[in-house]
């Protein structure tokens, strides 16, 4: 390793420089690596892993003091050099007569035949940080010189640029480094290939799947050759078989090295039932001691199945889950606001105090327990892995419901909710949080500050409370009456046309491109730069500075809006992400498509049934829709000054991320997301740590940055494993659930979040894998829109009703099945998506 010269000096007396490969285990991994140290932990719970011997961490160590290496290396890295130069560096060297000794009388003892050298760092096979193929491998090799050679050759790809820029992504120091190496007998595999104790695609810990080919492990490892692909149950029975390909075949080349040679395609399984049931047998023993699913690469020689390598699987899903019939039909809207993995301080804080807890305020005033948010999201290593859709249960004190219900719809009326003393109590508690300067106070104030921000929400959730059975009521009579007349489906049309704080800021965003529409210059400005060029422009051309000023009042009033989900405090709202606004007003410049008037024609509908013919029950009908639609309008302006707690939140939160940055804790103030909130109350002086605390801090952040890197690819909720697959119909090419009526052709605009918001052209299909209020204006210009998530009563369905274009929500693939440039018909009314001129 490159610490101090008395530090290297311990080790190498506490660590053997050469040791046979069975002396070492799982509790070596200093002194062995990853992989060293996993083999040594195999041979001894008894596994078949091949003969050999491990030149140690302090083998290394010895080297790079005895040829001078140590300093050498410690000067190439604070001037800045290339792994290139490190690597070459190593290579040049002998190793030391001493250590080359050892290193010799070891093989000696192992038969002096071939021999497999593999590198085992110290910072690989770890979880969520596999290393895989990240260091070198040597097969085949022959004689003393040659195994010298491929030691030499192992330590120094320790500086390869792949294994350099993988420890880089993962923060790990260059300078804690050390490499041990394993020669290993050489096995003359027949059969060989990888073996994973759970299924990494789908999750299921029930069952093994194997990649095997004939020859040496290598080419299924390295891709060169399609494997046959098995996948056993839990007792090793074969559940799913597929032929391997004729690709290329890596066999072991006289003299070390690899050779190819063309392959050909398997007619046959070259694994026997026999073999299969041992493989799984040996999957599962390292498991059950590991505690942990095992990626394990394995060879079979004459009659024997040997373990070459194992180390836990990274970026695995989690286990399928089944839903219940309610979670199934909540399921939609859930993962419709989970699109991102919440960071351990949006769980610990905005979630767990601001929406998890209203949801559980609200559950609870119906005598339902709702689930806690440890149990919507669990974690793994510090990092939230799956979500797992709530399940409320309700108790004894639910029988009790409609009568409290009944109660507050009569004492709250939705129509006079902003005229409680709570929401005025909420608007002053949000106008004090905004004045106050942060950089005046000290670490704790600025935690009081941000539990007070949170607090906040409270009020709103005592008026969701309150007024919620008033907002909802009256839907539940207008939908009976429309079931009575026969015209339930005109329901969801019906109630989406009520006036909202979120409709207002579309008016204004409206405006605003009217302002650039009848300025030359600002058109000009708008039509050839980016947003973010835009921003900038903003700020230093005085003849924009009424759009200017127009802008930083709309950013005043609506800023508080989020820009990926409400769950999530880590996202920018719009205030922080000015650039994300100036796009949706770079799209509102063009003239919207026609639409209908879904709103409008429903009405119409309504008002023509025969019964409806008499004035009193004409004004009756009206005002059940009328009194509907502002519970919906109470829905989402409530959602909407929730919201407004999250820019104080926001900025004392990264308050103290610049503080624990400039403590040395992290390397950007956005890092404080990787902590928890309880974690940020704890610490005492946040910008004046002591050395010691501020590196346990930072070893926190980094190995739980890791672990959200490693999960990066796997998503919260598998939708296809936890819902039935939709399959298309006919010749179309999607199919999802129908949300707002109507048909529209035209050209696909695939918007993956907010900062594609200026892409989307007017006419053109919106395609994105979820929205939020914050998406709405672009249904202003789209002529249809197709979702991922979401379901009938979504925020996307009930804006795309508003604004009478068609609307698909939960296809699940439509984000990868369409693609910009597609033309396509989306029909609103039957949920589905087919290439323009394809009948149904």
């Amino acid at each position: 390793m490159l610490e101090g010269h008395s530090e290297a000096a311990r080790h190498r007396r506490e660590t053997p420089e050469v040791g046979d490969l069975k002396d070492f285990g799982a509790g070596d991994l200093a002194a062995a690596g990853g992989k060293g140290a996993n083999l040594g932990e195999l041979l001894r719970i008894g596994l078949p892993v091949p003969a050999g011997f491990i030149i140690s961490t302090a083998g290394f160590a010895s080297m790079l003091d005895d040829t001078g290496l140590r300093s050498g290396i410690s000067a190439l890295l604070d001037g800045g050099a290339a792994g290139h130069d490190i690597r070459t560096a190593v290579g040049a060297v002998a190793v030391p007569a001493p250590l080359a000794g050892k290193i010799i009388a070891a093989y000696r003892r192992l038969g002096s035949g071939p021999v497999a050298v593999r590198s085992s760092a110290t910072a690989e096979d770890l979880p969520g940080a596999a290393f895989a193929g990240q260091q070198d491998t040597f097969l085949n090799v022959t004689g003393e010189a040659a195994l010298l050679k491929a030691v030499v050759a192992c330590w120094a790809s320790l500086w390869t640029d792949r294994a350099i820029a993988y420890r880089a992504r993962r923060g790990i120091d260059e300078r804690g480094l050390g490499m041990a190496v394993v020669v290993q007998e050489m096995v003359p595999a027949e059969v060989a290939g990888v073996m994973f104790s759970a299924d990494p695609v789908t999750g299921r810990r029930d069952r093994t799947v194997l990649d095997a080919a004939a020859g040496l492990g290598e080419s299924v490892v390295s891709g060169l050759v399609t494997p046959e692909h098995y996948v056993l149950d839990a007792s090793g029975r074969l559940r799913d078989w597929s032929p391997g390909g004729a690709e290329t075949v890596v066999e072991a080349a006289s003299g070390g090295g690899t050779r190819q040679r063309p392959g050909t395609v398997s007619v046959g399984r070259i694994l026997g039932k026999a073999r299969l049931a041992e493989l799984a047998r040996i999957s599962r023993r390292a498991t059950e001691h590991f505690g942990t699913p095992q990626d394990m690469e394995w060879a079979v020689s004459g009659d024997k199945v040997l373990v070459l390598q194992s180390r836990p699987m990274t970026a695995l899903p989690p286990e399928p889950v089944v839903l219940n019939p309610l979670q199934r039909r909540v399921g939609p809207f859930f993962i419709e606001m989970f699109q991102e993995r919440p960071y351990p301080l949006d769980v610990s804080g905005w979630l767990r105090f601001g929406i998890v807890g209203m949801l559980q305020s609200m559950a609870g005033s119906l005598g339902v327990r709702f689930p806690s948010v440890s149990q919507m999201l669990p974690e793994e290593d510090g990092v939230v892995s799956r979500l797992v859709v709530p399940s409320p249960r309700p108790t004894l004190r639910t029988l009790a419901a409609p009568f409290s219900v009944v109660r507050r719809a009569r004492r709250f009326d939705p129509a006079n909710w902003r005229a409680d003393a709570r929401f005025a109590s909420f608007l002053a508690d949000i106008d004090e949080l905004n004045s106050r300067d942060l950089g005046q106070l000290d670490w704790a104030a600025v935690v009081a500050f941000a539990r007070r921000a949170l607090r906040a929400t409270e009020l709103v959730t005592q008026l969701r409370v309150s007024y919620l059975p008033g907002a909802f009521l009256p839907q539940l009579g207008l939908r009976a009456m429309l079931l009575i007349l026969g015209k339930h489906r005109l329901a969801s049309a019906l109630i989406a046309g009520a006036p909202t704080q979120t409709s207002r800021g579309n008016e204004v965003l409206e405006h605003l491109a009217g302002l650039v529409r009848n300025d030359v210059d600002l058109a000009r400005a708008f039509a050839g730069l980016s947003p973010r060029e835009l921003l900038e422009q903003l700020a230093v051309e005085s003849e924009f500075a009424a759009f200017g000023k127009e802008f930083d009042d709309f950013l005043a009033e609506y800023g508080h809006r989020e820009t990926v989900s409400l769950v999530l405090s880590s996202s920018p709202t719009w205030i922080d992400a000015p650039a994300v606004v100036l796009g949706l007003v770079k799209m509102l410049l063009v003239e919207p498509p026609a639409t209908t008037n879904q709103t409008g024609e429903a009405l119409e509908s309504l008002l023509h049934h025969r019964a409806l013919r008499g004035r009193r029950l004409r004004t009756w009908a009206l005002g059940s829709v009328e009194a509907a639609r502002r519970g919906m309008g109470f829905r989402e302006d409530s959602h909407f000054y929730l919201t407004m707690a999250l820019p104080p939140l926001r900025r004392a939160l990264l308050e103290l991320g610049a503080r624990l940055r400039s403590a040395g804790v992290l390397d950007e103030a956005h890092e404080v997301f990787h902590l928890r909130f309880e974690e940020l109350a704890s610490i005492d002086g946040g910008g004046s740590l002591a050395p010691g605390e501020a590196a346990r801090w930072h070893g926190i952040v980094r190995a739980r940055s890791a672990k959200r890197e490693e999960l990066a690819g796997v998503p919260l909720l598998d939708l296809d494993a936890a819902f039935a697959p939709r399959a298309p119909e006919g010749n179309a090419l999607l199919r999802g659930t129908p949300a707002s009526r109507g048909t529209a052709t035209g050209i696909v605009r695939v918007i993956r979040g907010p900062e594609g918001f200026g892409e989307l052209r007017a006419g053109e299909i919106l395609v994105c894998p979820y929205t939020n209020p914050s998406w709405t204006p672009l249904f202003q210009r789209a002529a249809a829109v197709v979702v991922d998530t979401g379901g009938l009563g979504s925020h996307t369905a009930i804006v795309a009703r508003e604004y009478g274009i068609p609307a698909v929500m939960g296809t699940r693939t439509g984000t990868n099945v369409l693609a910009d440039g597609d033309r396509v018909t989306v029909d609103g009314g039957t949920g589905r998506i087919t290439a323009v001129g394809e009948g149904p």
